[in-house]
């Protein structure tokens, strides 16, 4: 047999890897906070590992971080990777520094078979669910792992639609024997899974972000076919159902385009859908694909939102757009993945 990755094992699996050499769960819990933590240095330098366990490892396993192929950096600052798993799956990664905020999003899928016509992802097809060792590798694999403060689930593919390792990312992410970032700092968006969402709720403390489009469900269902199965209603009554945790947040993003999703009965339709449900809603503009003849909002039409969303009671903001000029913006990950 051949060597274990490390990366991607839970303290539970990095136990009975070691166990077969005499080591006890205590142990593991020391290798797994040392290498999700600090890496392999965190590994090769700490004394709270015994030589004799470090020298099990190395005869067991490898680290299985993998680095980018390829990267970009935007005018502001922003910067966006390529990786290519050892399976040849491709998938872009985004790492965004805003003051002590460090955010990385990550991939979940190799494309997205959600089909949902505004996203470039979706349009470059469907290759295949990463593992939770691809998903955590995008924050070991980058250069700046070790200042990461936030993590979102918002580059290619459908998080839900790939939940066993999204789950299991999640754990490593947020436990104290992983990287130990806050759940409150770690955002999951979907287009809305309903068995899936309600598993994550259930299993996870982490926020979840609902993909809108319009609070109509014959026009969500023109551009977003997940609608026509798991009704966007639905999902919106299990989020305000939620009994939350103090620092656990439901969101709704929603895209606003102009003349298309922007009007005053599309206003007041998101108001009655989200009145009195403590879900926040995130406007954000939108981006312009090729040959798309569709136009984002006016800034001021954002804010108008924003305004009459506050007004109702209902907590709202508008997202600064980050790496437009990247392609690494939402919607534009794969853009240049042909």
């Amino acid at each position: 047999m051949g060597k274990r990755y490390l990366c991607g094992l839970d303290v539970e699996e990095i136990g009975e890897l070691i166990k077969a050499g005499g080591f006890n769960h205590a142990q593991a819990v020391t290798v797994a906070g040392m290498f999700y933590k600090k890496g392999v240095p965190g590994l090769n330098e700490t004394t709270r590992i015994p030589k004799s366990l470090k020298k099990y490892l190395y005869d067991v396993a490898q680290t299985g971080i993998y680095p980018p192929v390829k990267s970009e950096e935007s005018a502001d600052g922003t910067k966006k990777y390529l990786f290519i798993s050892p399976e040849g799956k491709k998938f872009e990664t985004v790492y965004i520094p805003e003051g002590k905020r460090k955010t990385v999003c990550v991939s979940t899928q190799s494309g997205c078979r959600m089909g949902c016509p505004f996203c470039v992802t979706g349009g470059y097809g469907f290759h295949g669910n990463l593992t939770a060792r691809d998903i955590v590798n995008q924050v070991l694999g980058i250069p700046c792992h070790n200042e990461v403060t936030h993590v979102v689930f918002m580059g290619m593919g459908e998080p839900l639609d790939n939940p066993d390792n999204v789950l299991k990312a999640v754990r490593i992410f947020s436990a104290e024997w992983g990287m130990a970032i806050s759940p409150r700092n770690i955002t999951v968006s979907t287009v809305g899974i309903t068995p899936a969402f309600i598993r994550f709720l259930r299993e996870s403390e982490c926020n979840l972000a609902l993909s809108l489009y319009s609070p109509f469900s014959e026009e969500r269902a023109g551009v977003v076919p997940a609608e026509k199965i798991y009704p966007v209603r639905e999902i919106i009554s299990i989020m305000a159902a939620c009994q939350l945790s103090r620092k656990r947040r439901l969101s709704l993003a929603y895209i606003m385009i102009q003349g298309v999703n922007d009007t005053g009965n599309h206003l007041n339709e998101l108001i009655s859908l989200t009145r009195n449900t403590r879900i926040r809603v995130n406007l954000l503009p939108y981006h312009a694909v090729r040959d798309d003849d569709k136009r984002s909002s006016s800034e001021g039409r954002l804010q108008f939102f924003k305004h009459n969303l506050v007004m109702a009671g209902i907590s709202a903001s508008v997202r600064k757009s980050r790496g437009e000029d990247i392609s690494a913006a939402c919607g534009l990950l794969a853009s240049g993945m042909r």
